[in-house]
């Protein structure tokens, strides 16, 4: 066990998802990161701050979150891999700055291990409250991917995965875990820096005369590069709407071309679906949970299984873009779906409208604070299968 040149620390670990997610942003590369404490988030940055000096890198406590989520993208645009941490009334204050990274196709990573709520609620118990906020909480319209995390292991791998999608879409990108999966301590395994899979940042390589920051290649990706900062390239980076030099236009021609753009590289791209599935062929009823909630629902859907019941799992990894399509062709195969939450209903809508009145979708919520009974989301598949 031990750190290699690129500041992994490999070998077999025994981490909680927080200090495994930490582990996740060094080995992406991450060598900045800015935040503002709250529970249950805090150990990411904490155990960040420790290491970072170790690989050459900052980490700054900011006077609150607002300034926190503004100063990571400016360490983006000069150079940086860069994130910010925070939790549910944090996460409120970070909007505006969300929707300003979407618009700047800033890439940059919000990992969001969601709590109780709304207002200050429950800090340190556990929820799944924030998911419908993390798609549509800024105004306007754009593109971002969220990922969901169910174990510590999966908060180093899908943290490595969330910064690459950054870069590869230049996008925001939530990591959106739970109080649960955050403080919950299990073995983790972090290979070698050679053996990672991580993406550069998409520099140009035009040059400074001919770079224009918002042209995208033709590439079909609908992604522009980006710039080397420091290397003569001149750019303008704003939140208005701008055209391909980065100048403010205010026209309605170059707002429809601007925001379809920033709405379609996300929703056309084809490898932003991401789903752990189980016994679909031939299921009446299919459980679709994310994050702590898919363990719990593991338990019920064996459970279920046990009696006889034709279960399938689909568990959301990518949440958003959420994977449409997979219910849309499974709905008038079933039953019916099955969506317990840590909240009152969210995710669930996207079923039911995908599912477009070919299956019923049960939705079994609860407000927070603890995890489901086993049992509780048993009796939603007994009473599906009716």
């Amino acid at each position: 066990m031990h750190a290699d040149p690129a500041g992994v620390l490999t070998g077999t670990h025994f981490l909680d998802g927080d200090h495994a997610c930490c582990e996740g942003c060094l080995a992406a590369g991450a060598r900045f990161a800015s935040g503002y404490p709250i529970t249950p988030s805090t150990e990411v940055v904490e155990r960040f701050a420790s290491r970072i000096p170790t690989v050459g890198g900052t980490f700054i406590q900011m006077e609150d979150e607002l300034a926190a989520s503004i100063c990571l993208q400016g360490a983006v645009w000069g150079g940086a891999k860069a994130f910010t941490v925070t939790s549910g009334p944090g996460f409120s204050l970070m909007m505006e700055h969300i929707g300003y990274a979407a618009m700047t196709e800033t890439p940059c990573v919000f990992v969001n291990v969601q709590r109780g709520g709304p207002s200050t609620g429950l800090p340190t118990l556990p929820a799944q409250a924030d998911m419908m906020q993390a798609r549509w909480g800024s105004h306007g319209d754009y593109g971002i991917i969220a990922i969901c995390p169910n174990s510590p292991q999966e908060c180093f791998d899908l943290t490595i995965k969330a910064f690459n999608l950054s870069e590869q879409y230049r996008v925001p990108v939530m990591v959106m875990m739970d109080e649960v999966v955050g403080h919950m301590t299990e073995k983790v395994v972090i290979p070698s820096a050679d053996q990672l899979d991580v993406t550069p940042r998409k520099h140009t390589h035009k040059s400074p005369a001919d770079y224009l920051p918002y042209q995208c290649n033709g590439d079909g990706s609908l992604v522009p590069e980006m710039a080397h900062a420091g290397e003569g390239y001149k750019f303008h980076i704003t939140g208005l709407t701008h055209d391909e030099r980065g100048y403010p236009n205010m026209t309605v021609k170059v707002q429809d071309q601007l925001v379809r753009r920033l709405c379609a590289k996300i929703e056309n791209a084809k490898d932003l679906v991401a789903y752990e599935a189980e016994n679909l062929e031939g299921a009446d009823v299919v459980v679709v949970s994310y994050g702590i909630t898919s363990r719990v629902a593991q338990r019920a859907i064996d459970q279920a299984r046990a009696q006889g019941l034709k279960v399938g799992k689909l568990r959301l990894i990518i949440a958003w873009p959420f994977p449409e399509k997979v219910i849309r062709e499974l709905a008038p195969k079933v039953k019916a779906f099955v969506v317990p939450e840590l909240n009152l209903g969210q995710m669930v809508r996207e079923v039911e409208r995908a599912a477009r009145g070919a299956a019923k979708t049960i939705h079994v919520g609860h407000a927070g604070g603890g995890v489901h009974q086993p049992e509780a989301i048993v009796k939603a598949i007994v009473e599906a299968n009716q």
